[in-house]
């Protein structure tokens, strides 16, 4: 997600219904819980006008009533990571992710020194102990034009970097940047657990991933009708380098594609994955917290 999007995503139609509960527990790897719950607070807000703990809960537990009793709450920006972070302290099913998205890292501002300054702050928050990955970060060469890329591109290094520093995960954001996103990983040496969110890419970009040892991280764009190649790109994937995400309050699985989405949903990502990977329910789910539990640690420390 990026900032352009907003949280208007979130308003459209009625609320999907809880879907049937998974027969074993499962996760959430990736949710913007603050544009699920609310409206994202302006630009420059700081860290006011953030959601309730108690409508958030509120969203938790409807997750867990369904197998979904892990979630990672995901920042793009300062503010958020912030909220996010401490979102995570306040809340044993969460953690947290911290990052400048690169939407925001390409998009110019008046003082140059502005992103020096949002990414030390990252680097604070990531020495947090419920923070447990540096993301979402990446390229995207989508939504920021080409007079973005370099600040982008020198966003997403730093962010590796800081990364590896604190031993944290790495979340990637990737728009129609592949190429470059396994170059810039080559230089920098990906961290030991490399996410691509919310993976695009077909089977020739999944066995490049998976061959590197990073993990594919896919959402409810699994389950759309034209996306045959991203069921491709899952059958070749093991089942330790899988993880499912809803990217909520965005990309709402069949058969409620352009509703608001919320992890309560994510049972329907799974079903569709079991599906494409051709694995059994119960060993999909466990071995999808397995991942979760490899890559971003334990959510009871």
């Amino acid at each position: 997600m990026s900032r352009s999007s907003s949280s208007r995503a979130n308003r459209r139609g009625e609320l999907p219904p809880d879907p049937e509960p998974l027969p074993s527990p499962a996760l959430d790897s990736h949710t913007h819980l603050d544009i699920v719950v609310g409206e994202r607070p302006a630009h420059g807000a700081g860290d006011e006008g953030w959601p309730d703990d108690d409508a958030v809960g509120a969203e938790i537990a409807a997750a867990t009533a369904v197998g979904i009793p892990r979630l990672v709450q995901v920042g793009v920006d300062v503010a958020s990571s912030r909220w996010s972070a401490g979102l995570a302290d306040r809340h044993r099913q969460v953690l947290a992710a911290v990052a400048i998205h690169p939407n925001e890292a390409g998009e110019g501002r008046a003082d140059d020194r502005w992103l020096d300054t949002a990414l030390a702050e990252i680097d604070r928050l990531a020495a947090l102990p419920r923070v447990r990955a540096v993301g979402e970060t990446g390229l995207d060469r989508f939504r920021t034009g080409p007079e973005g890329w370099a600040a982008q591109e020198a966003s997403f290094r730093a962010h590796i970097r800081i990364a590896k520093e604190h031993g944290l995960a790495l979340v990637i954001h990737d728009r129609d940047a592949h190429d470059e996103i396994l170059r810039v990983l080559e230089d920098e040496g990906a961290p030991e657990h490399t996410v691509f969110h919310c993976f695009s890419g077909d089977v020739a970009f999944a066995r490049a991933c998976v061959e590197r040892g990073y993990v594919l991280s896919f959402a409810g764009t699994l389950t759309f009708a034209n996306a045959g190649y991203l069921r491709e790109a899952a059958a070749l994937t093991p089942v330790d380098q899988l993880l499912v995400e809803t990217d909520a309050p965005f990309l709402t699985p069949v058969p409620y594609r352009g509703r608001p989405n919320a992890s309560r949903l994510v049972p329907h990502t799974v079903r569709a994955l079991a599906e494409a990977t051709g694995t059994e329910l119960v060993q999909l789910c466990e071995a999808l917290t397995s991942t979760a539990l490899r890559v971003f640690g334990s959510w009871e420390e």
